[in-house]
């Protein structure tokens, strides 16, 4: 009969078949709980429905004591006291008539954790002492699996904690080695400055600009060109690098931008400057700022020391060059710097009124021409900067312009000389170029760029060479209306000098060649095509009737 089923344990009166079943779901209950308060709320809770009684208080080891379960009633010294001297098996403690208290241990097959106590009304159940035993062996598992997935819980979360350490780790020591390698690779590229500079730019993603000790920009990337006012006032200046003399590693913030300073030893070789108004730069940031510089730094004292060779070899050869050599030696010494002689060159002739180093001038005139991807050679000479340029005549005008905002100043003239074919032919582009230097500065606009092949009129009166050279200036002038004369048996030559003779007047012109208006017209219309002539032009007028005039004489018989 289902009634008469029953559980006992020693001589106890046998527990309803009932709660054993009450027992069980709640042991399954524990097992499901992973967090000891879980547990506990589910004992508190289900306590009355398995025997008349409820939990009183909990207690737990900790360090060695019993101390309260958090949560649960406040520590009693005296129930403390009495627990401890039930012994670790619990037992009944002293009570009233009118009601009972026992304490179970809360014991799992390795220790017991803890004990609860619990109080009823009336007689304790006859069979409460084994009930409570088995209750309290299943709360006792269930809190050291608890404990046990709280350890494997911290395990893990430790392991995650760990993981993501070395997550970050790694991620930071790719994008590290990204840094080196592609700084590294900028400075192996051969662009000097600007390779780093557009490096930095690319792994930062801020504006940058690279300095020289006195505030010119070297490169710059994250902007066309540098933003105004980047050079500095003078003020401003000094500040910024009283802040770089107590420098001593890092890079710091200056405002709006951060500065790292290019100093490997004891000379400042230039300032790397990340624009930052954002304040955005972060550790990434300043370590490709710190890399970058210690690239750098190595990169501007190679450039320097080689500089400083160049400077002097470049001065011996252009002081050679200008002054005469014979073509294969010059051939080779010029190929020994990199440089091809063997192409057709310039000389130039630059003087500058500033108030900075004479070397500054060379130094702006090699960075322009550089920058235009011109090759040349230059040094001071004879008080002035002589340069010999490769591959083509020089736009004299743009060089002017260059040079003045580079150095800060117009107040500059520049002396073109002739092409020459062979190293043996650039004392005499030199002679001219002084000569139209000379003729520039004593003109009434001092500041600017002559050609001696522009020179016109001015090269035949400032110059001493006699008939060879009005002989030049004829052929330059009228060369190819020459050649279709003598080709063609024509007198376009002779048309021009008459229609130039008659200021221009068509009537006066045709009057004297003996030929009709129409004919004159058309003959000026051919030697505009072929001489590629602006006959409205004030100077190509000027020069054509002093060259036609040099015809006229040239043609006469010598005395």
């Amino acid at each position: 009969m289902p009634n008469s089923v029953s559980m006992t344990h020693g001589d106890e009166t046998p527990a309803p078949l009932s709660t054993w079943y009450k027992l069980l779901v709640v042991a399954m209950g524990m097992s499901e709980r992973r967090h000891e308060d879980a547990i506990l709320h589910l004992v508190r809770t289900s306590l009355p429905f398995l025997a008349p009684c409820s939990i009183e208080a909990a207690f737990r080891y900790a360090g060695g004591d019993l101390r309260p379960w958090p949560g649960t009633a406040r520590a009693d010294d005296v129930l403390v006291e009495q627990i401890h001297a039930l012994g670790p098996g619990g037992g009944l403690l002293p009570a009233t008539r009118d009601d009972w208290r026992w304490v179970f241990p809360l014991a799992c097959p390795e220790m017991v954790r803890g004990f609860l106590v619990v109080h009823g009304d009336g007689k304790p159940p006859v069979d409460a002492r084994f009930l409570f035993q088995v209750l309290g062996r299943q709360v006792g598992t269930a809190l050291a699996g608890a404990a046990l997935h709280g350890e494997d819980h911290a395990q893990l979360t430790r392991l995650r904690e760990s993981n993501d350490k070395l997550t970050r780790l790694v991620t930071r020591l790719r994008r590290q080695t990204a840094v080196y390698e592609t700084l590294t690779a900028a400075s192996a590229s051969g662009e000097g400055a600007s390779a780093i500079a557009r490096a930095v730019h690319e792994l930062t993603g801020l504006p940058i600009t690279i300095e020289d000790p006195f505030g010119n920009p070297l490169a710059w990337a994250g902007h066309d060109e540098p933003p105004p006012g980047t050079k500095t006032d003078a003020r401003g200046r000094q500040a910024l690098l009283d802040k770089v003399a107590a420098y001593t590693g890092a890079p710091f913030r200056d405002h709006e931008r951060v500065v790292s300073v290019v100093r490997p030893g004891t000379d400042l070789l230039g300032l790397l400057l990340l624009s930052d108004p954002g304040r955005r730069a972060g550790q990434h940031e300043l370590f490709v700022v710190g890399y970058a510089t210690t690239i750098l730094a190595l990169e501007l004292a190679h450039q320097r020391n080689l500089a400083e060779v160049e400077l002097r070899v470049h001065r011996d050869l252009v002081d050679d060059l200008v002054e005469g050599t014979d073509d294969e030696s010059a051939y080779a010494r010029a190929a020994a710097v990199g440089h091809d002689l063997r192409v057709p060159h310039h000389v130039l002739v630059v003087r500058w009124n500033h108030h900075r180093h004479n070397g500054e001038t060379r130094r702006a005139v090699q960075q322009v021409l550089r920058s235009w991807r011109r090759h040349a050679l230059a040094s001071r000479h004879s008080g002035a900067t002589v340069v010999v340029v490769a591959d083509g005549s020089v736009d004299g005008a743009a060089l002017h312009e260059a040079l003045a905002r580079e150095l800060g100043t117009g107040t500059g003239a520049i002396g073109i000389g002739g092409r020459c074919e062979t190293p043996s032919a650039l004392p005499r582009s030199y002679a001219q170029a002084l000569q139209a230097l000379d003729i520039r500065l004593g003109s009434a606009a001092p500041h600017g760029a002559t050609a001696f092949d522009q020179l016109g009129v001015y090269r035949i009166l400032s110059s001493t060479t006699g008939r060879e050279h009005v002989r030049a200036f004829v052929r330059e002038w009228l060369g190819p209306l020459l050649d279709y004369d003598a080709k063609r048996g024509s007198s376009l030559v002779r048309t021009l000098f008459q229609y130039l003779e008659s200021g221009g007047n068509y009537d006066a012109a045709a009057a004297a060649l003996l030929i009709h208006r129409s004919t004159l017209r058309y003959r000026l219309a051919r030697i505009r095509e072929i001489g590629g002539l602006d006959l409205t032009e004030v100077d190509t007028r000027l020069n054509l009737h002093v060259a036609t005039r040099g015809w006229q004489i040239l043609s006469s018989p010598e005395p």
